[in-house]
């Protein structure tokens, strides 16, 4: 591969963090997997963008995700503390005896249950906050036991050898970065992805101050992800949710480009609201290995465009277009699989939306039918060359798809600030990836429903970063809130160093923030 170009570091910081992003760059290693593949087309997606070049002490050469992940001791599992890669204790034995060396090797991290048998492995809730995976019967009968954390999920990156750098003290970041970038020719920023329920949301916040501090120009995209839905029953852990969400979208505004929630469930306040339905996906919310997957896709396709080949969109444009008037919020929806029939045309399958929203929201801010969208960003993947139909409507008589998905953006909402990019190449499904499709094709397309239980290979997926009105309704609704709660009877969270008037403070902020969105503003 080339040198890196325009690169990204990601910072990925929390334990269901660690669940999207082992999805995440799975998806990854399967892009560039069909990247070096002579019978594939050169990609539209520069992997040199996640990923940096070098060579083991061997000589082998390696092809290593740029990326600092930060979780608690002991939930990374099977992932090397220290991150080494380059580090080769046999050569350096083999330098210092100059006599005969006879070599005895044994696997350092041998397999557990977990990755021998990835695919019947799903994800619980334990009785400690924790994520942790919970294996299920397989093909044989068999079932493996609770092996604990999502690190042993990047099986195929974990089995290449493309370890990347741990910390475990949000101090050390100021420590690692310098060096860590001395290597980025041209580095446009960073993208955090980082628990918004539980104590990594002020990580995530933390993280955003001091990039911004020591690298200011750059740009810097916090996704804040929230795992399954909050039960009832579970006051005190709802409402550590609710402040650390509250404290998470509101304090790494200052500091980020753009921040974007990312859940599957309908609502980010302590009422509970279903999780959201996608037609050809049958999945559990409660889940995370599932609800990681799809979050994973749908952020695959968000970041498509400052991760282009040819004509890409920097971090920096992204985000001042979506941004303007202090709306650094932004929401997220997708739809997966894009709803593509064999030999349909896209303006057919446009049309066939009929007026609707035409992905489902990922951002937790309920239905955003009847909201204004003031600026958005939209990706749609997987669609195939584009060939000319019979012009019964305006889309038909477009030359090009990226004619016919502008026009189509620009009468869904003819008030928005629109960016719209095309992409030929479907998002790979490749293992561990977990069976969520029905009635889908091999390559992702929705036929008449006879091919139900086929192996999916791929899918189109249409995306998009949404400003919206729909923000006050559900920024308003988090601050109402928060407005019942009385912090002081939650001693832990007090004991954490959160007082009263930050809090106040909080709710001010959060007031502040909602009314950018107020439609007509």
């Amino acid at each position: 591969m080339a040198g890196g170009a325009r690169e990204v570091l990601t910072l990925q910081l929390g334990h269901f963090a660690g669940f999207v992003g082992a999805h995440w760059w799975n998806q990854q290693d399967a892009a560039l997997g069909g990247a070096t593949d002579a019978k594939q087309p050169p990609g539209e997606l520069c992997p040199d963008v996640l990923y940096r070049t070098g060579r083991t002490l061997h000589g082998q050469e390696t092809y290593t995700p740029r990326l600092i992940l930060m979780d608690l001791k002991g939930s990374l599992s099977s992932l090397k503390e220290e991150g080494g890669l380059y580090k080769d204790k046999q050569l350096d034995a083999a330098i210092a005896w100059c006599g005969k060396l006879t070599t005895h090797k044994e696997e350092l991290y041998p397999k557990n249950p977990y990755l021998q048998d990835f695919l019947s492995a799903e994800g619980v809730l334990s009785s400690d906050g924790v994520w942790r995976v919970k294996s299920i019967p397989n093909d044989k009968g068999e079932t493996s036991p609770d092996t604990g954390g999502w690190g042993s999920g990047w099986s195929r990156n974990v089995e290449k050898g493309t370890f990347p750098l741990l910390v475990f003290r949000v101090e050390a970041l100021l420590i690692l970065l310098p060096n860590y970038l001395s290597s980025l020719t041209s580095a446009q920023g960073f993208q955090i992805l980082c628990d918004l329920h539980d104590g990594f949301s002020g990580v995530g916040a933390k993280a955003a101050e001091m990039l911004q501090d020591e690298y200011s120009g750059r740009g810097i995209i916090t996704w804040g992800l929230l795992p399954g839905p909050c039960h009832r029953g579970e006051a005190q852990r709802n409402v550590y949710r609710l402040l650390n969400t509250a404290f998470g979208l509101v304090h790494p505004t200052a500091h980020s480009s753009l921040v974007c929630p990312l859940s599957l469930d309908g609502s980010l306040g302590l009422r509970p609201e279903p999780p959201v339905k996608f037609p050809y996906l049958h999945y559990d919310a409660t889940l995370p290995f599932h609800h990681s997957a799809i979050l994973a896709t749908a952020l695959d396709t968000l970041t498509a465009p400052y991760r282009l080949c040819a004509s890409p969109v920097s971090m920096v444009q992204l985000a001042d277009m979506l941004s303007f008037c202090g709306k650094k919020v932004v929401t997220a929806g997708a739809t997966i699989p894009f709803p593509l029939a064999p030999g349909q045309s896209l303006p057919d399958s446009l049309m066939q939306l009929r007026g609707a929203t035409p992905w489902t929201p990922l951002s937790a801010c309920g239905d955003p039918s009847g909201t204004r969208c003031f600026a958005q960003s939209v990706v749609l993947r997987g669609i195939g060359r584009f060939t000319p139909g019979t012009p019964p409507s305006s889309l038909h008589a477009c030359t090009t798809g990226e004619e016919v998905l502008a026009q189509y953006l620009q009468q869904q909402q003819p008030r928005a600030m629109s960016s719209s990019h095309l992409l030929l190449t479907p998002r790979r499904v490749v293992p561990p990836y977990p069976h969520l499709f029905s009635s889908c094709s091999p390559q992702g397309l929705v036929p008449d429903g006879s091919l139900k239980g086929a192996a999916v290979e791929s899918i189109p997926v249409f995306g998009a970063l949404c400003s919206s009105s729909s923000l006050h309704r559900t920024l308003e609704a988090l601050a109402g809130d928060l407005t019942k709660l009385d912090v002081r009877r939650w001693a832990s969270f007090m004991d954490a160093g959160v007082e009263h008037d930050d809090v106040a403070e909080l709710l001010q902020e959060l007031r502040s923030l909602a009314q950018c969105y107020r439609d007509g503003d």
